[in-house]
């Protein structure tokens, strides 16, 4: 018989966090969250989207063994602003009975439902930032230290299960062993023709004269973007103060204007999936020791994402930032890059990659079923 608790504590929080940290250990592919970041995600002390967001977490329980987890969001701003009632669900895990996703799929439904929802997509978080899309192929790949794995049966069933396609996530391998010659020339003629300046700050008290108003154009950047809701001050507040402590300020990009204004923004970063992997996500004891010694010497990179102001766009500034971040890669002898995911039917990021030499090796996917 299938159980489905509510969390209702602390305890049952980690128990929920770890679940599929313990069900995965073993697979290759996988590569688990940072434990106390997604601690904190569901925390709504911490967690400053809570603000306008609701949530609920639920374990299903068989023969008194947690076999499953998910997650209900419903983000009311997101709502307002595309009147809809739209609910979320979100670190979905399971063992490979469709009777355990049945019941938690079940669960999380009437969570939603009973807060006026008519649909349900999902995977999907908190915001744009947060961890997004069941992976449908790519299962051989490991995946980034931002990014989720599941094998195969997840989407077989959640198929079954009446769920359908919303839309596509595709991730791709960059390699960085040279620049394309037209790279080099658009960022050579972005600089002269139009005067955009880039910024590589040198210490990281240098990055807070730049990164407010490079997340208030993020948030106009990515505006129209499937699921994307504007991040408040107090979210950015959070989302910052994860990524100042280990980011790495060769690969932090801030391209400005003529009157130094933020007009680009992108961020690298050094792989952290094996170093986290082999810690099964935890920092404690030696994590946070092979996180720091990643971040040092690594031979791939994670390119999180490249925002451009919209009254910039086709000015070449990605090219500009990506110019900068191939040359230093070749420097520490970096092999590939690989891409955070990107909408498929985004055609302006899909052909800026062109001219380069990747492959589409991982596809994720946001489902949707009316309830």
């Amino acid at each position: 018989m299938i159980t489905i608790k509510p969390v209702q504590n602390k305890r049952d929080l980690k128990r929920f966090t770890e679940f599929p940290n313990k069900l995965f250990k073993n697979e290759p592919s996988f590569v688990p969250a940072l434990s106390i970041d997604e601690m904190h995600v569901f925390d709504k002390k911490k967690n400053p989207a809570h603000e306008y967001c609701d949530s609920q977490c639920f374990l299903a329980y068989k023969d008194n063994q947690i076999v499953g987890r998910v997650a209900g969001i419903i983000n009311h701003q997101w709502n307002e602003a595309k009147q809809t009632k739209i609910g979320r669900f979100s670190r979905i895990d399971m063992i490979d009975d469709i009777e355990v996703t049945k019941a938690l799929m079940a669960a999380v439904t009437e969570w939603n439902k009973s807060k006026g929802m008519d649909t349900l997509i999902g995977p999907i978080g908190f915001t744009d930032l947060d961890r997004m899309g069941m992976l449908v192929d790519g299962f051989e790949y490991l995946n980034m230290f931002i990014t989720i794995w599941n094998p195969k049966y997840y989407s077989e069933h959640l198929e079954q299960l009446g769920f359908v396609k919303d839309v596509d996530w595709i991730e791709k391998r960059i390699m960085m062993t040279s620049i394309p010659e037209k790279i080099s020339k658009v960022a050579d003629i972005t600089q002269r023709r139009y005067g955009f300046k880039l910024v590589v700050c040198k210490k990281k008290k240098e990055v807070f004269k730049y990164i407010y108003p490079a997340f208030k154009m993020y948030n106009i950047a990515f505006n129209e973007l499937y699921g994307f809701h504007p991040i408040s001050d107090k979210v950015m507040d959070y989302y910052i103060k994860q990524m100042i402590t280990i980011v790495k300020l060769d690969y932090l990009w801030f391209v400005l204007d003529n009157e130094d204004q933020v007009a680009g923004f992108g961020l690298m970063m050094p792989s952290l999936a094996m170093a986290n992997k082999k810690s099964n996500g935890h920092l404690f004891p030696f994590g946070i020791f092979r996180i720091l010694k990643a971040l040092k010497k690594h031979d791939v990179v994670d390119l999180y994402f490249i925002a451009v102001d919209p009254k910039h766009h086709g000015k070449g500034l990605p090219a500009l930032m990506l110019n900068d971040g191939i040359q230093k890669a070749m420097k520490r002898n970096i092999q590939f890059a690989e891409t955070g995911p990107e909408l498929e039917n985004n055609i302006a990021i899909q052909a800026q990659w062109k001219d380069f030499d990747y492959i589409n090796h991982k596809r994720r996917r946001c489902y949707k079923k009316a309830i």
